[in-house]
């Protein structure tokens, strides 16, 4: 298969790399990961080293998720955590002045927070602390699966850094000090819900265009 040619302003398609391209030709691979890189800046990565009975079982959750009763999302409403990690209602953020048109619920990888109240520490370990979860009883088996869904893509997500540096030209090993061990790192995850605008004249903005602080997005 040939590797596509074109500049970042004139792709005509979102390229898609097969992960079990790896086993049979890494080169190959590596040559399309890095045209995905220099010339798209995104892509689709088929058949990933995640457990796809496992990615069925979170979809089906998800309407669930949304369903619950509506006393029971602002149990764990984002504002009661330190950690930016919970549930925001319909209509609650913004993006550049304009109010976002989704409900939606962020999570994060396990992680005991290393900040302490008066504590000779970094401000910002605030931000890394334990998810807030739903009522095990309301929905039970979710906690569980995103947890471990967290877990497989985090494992991804480590392998997929060395391949970038390959694609870049440096050693597989050449982005590993800019990361901390994995016991004091956090990844996160949002579950967000877009619900249809049928008013013609009101916004339909779901997300503004912005930036995400992270360093990759599967």
């Amino acid at each position: 298969m040939p590797v596509p040619v074109a500049d970042g302003a004139n792709f005509s398609s979102v390229p898609i790399l097969d992960w079990t391209l790896l086993k049979t030709d890494k080169p190959l691979f590596i040559a399309h990961l890095q045209h995905a890189l220099i010339n798209v800046g995104f892509l689709y990565l088929e058949n990933p080293p995640v457990d796809q009975e496992l990615v069925s079982s979170l979809i089906d959750y998800i309407p669930k998720l949304f369903a619950l009763p509506q006393e029971a999302k602002d149990a764990i409403r984002m504002a009661n955590s330190p950690h930016f990690l919970g549930y925001s209602k319909l209509g609650a953020e913004l993006t550049k002045g304009k109010t976002d048109h989704r409900e939606q619920f962020d999570f994060a990888t396990r992680h005991e927070t290393r900040w302490r109240e008066g504590g000779d520490v970094p401000e910002y370990y605030r931000l890394w602390g334990q998810s807030q979860w739903p009522d095990e009883s309301l929905i039970p088996g979710f906690h569980a699966t995103l947890e471990k869904y967290f877990e497989q893509v985090q494992e991804l997500s480590y392998t997929f850094i060395s391949l970038l540096a390959e694609a870049f030209g440096l050693a597989p090993d050449a982005l590993k000090h800019f990361y901390d061990t994995p016991e004091k790192m956090q990844h996160r995850g949002k579950i967000v819900q877009y619900p249809v605008v049928t008013d013609p004249n009101a916004d339909d903005q779901g997300v503004g265009p912005h930036y995400d602080a992270g360093f990759l997005t599967f």
